[in-house]
């Protein structure tokens, strides 16, 4: 099975069957499981914020979301995120690909917590099979995007400051809240992670200020965008995995 976790525009695409709700020893996922189809393709798909959005980024329960598909036997999770930019040419309205990130969030992200010490390698953080999916697919459509990129995740559910956003830019090319914390609990447990970003505004390093109603309209645009390239992206998915993602604990326990 195909995990999606994003925004509740996906719905619309998600030819849904039911909808489970999975206890895990995390407590409770962001809201019921939603389960169904796209191109024929078995799909679980979780609101990150709640079906209603309700939950702040900070009280994701994270680890529950991907626990929950974890159970449901997804293998592949892809991950929609909407984010600001931190340099001029990734303009809103682009689509972003990261290939790596820096998590500056202040929460730990971990199923390993004691009993035992586990250090996954982090150092490709994506699943190099599901970023050329994704990477062909913006192709054949001919939409804005870029194939590389850095995401730099702060915990939120302030936006930053002037002076950190000035920072992060040093570093980094896009910047959110959610993204990061669900590929390194994807890596520790083997699934296969992606994140496809939609760039919604310049983050506050810029000088001209963006409005509610621009970024609100950069938002509805990209939704449209997304569930193009989620249907075509799924379509393509094939039934075997050629990449390592699953064994990403191997050699990882001291």
């Amino acid at each position: 099975m195909i995990g999606i976790i994003g925004g509740t525009g996906i719905y619309d695409i998600l030819d849904i069957k039911e909808y489970k709700k999975v206890f895990t020893p995390f407590g409770n996922p962001s809201d019921l499981v939603a389960i169904g189809n796209i191109k024929n393709k078995k799909v679980a798909f979780i609101p990150r914020h709640g079906n209603k959005h309700t939950i702040p980024p900070h009280k994701i329960n994270n680890k529950a979301n991907l626990w929950a598909f974890k159970e449901l036997n997804v293998t592949r999770v892809i991950s929609i995120c909407a984010t600001g930019s931190l340099k001029e040419e990734y303009k809103p309205g682009d689509i972003v690909i990261p290939d790596q990130f820096i998590d500056f969030g202040k929460s730990i992200e971990t199923f390993y917590d004691g009993g035992k010490v586990v250090h996954v390698s982090m150092a490709d953080p994506f699943c190099f099979e599901l970023r050329e999916i994704v990477i062909e697919t913006l192709k054949e459509l001919n939409f804005r995007f870029h194939e590389k990129g850095t995401y730099l995740r702060i915990s939120g559910p302030q936006f930053s400051t002037r002076a950190a956003s000035k920072m992060y830019r040093n570093f980094a090319d896009i910047i959110g809240m959610t993204g990061t914390s669900e590929a390194i609990l994807a890596r520790e447990l083997g699934i296969c992670h992606v994140i496809i970003s939609a760039i919604t505004d310049y983050d506050v390093w810029a000088e001209r200020p963006v409005s509610a109603k621009e970024v609100i309209n950069v938002m509805k645009e990209n939704e449209e965008k997304i569930k193009i390239i989620i249907k075509r992206v799924i379509e393509k998915i094939p039934e075997e995995r050629k990449c390592d993602c699953k064994n990403s604990l191997e050699g990882a326990e001291i």
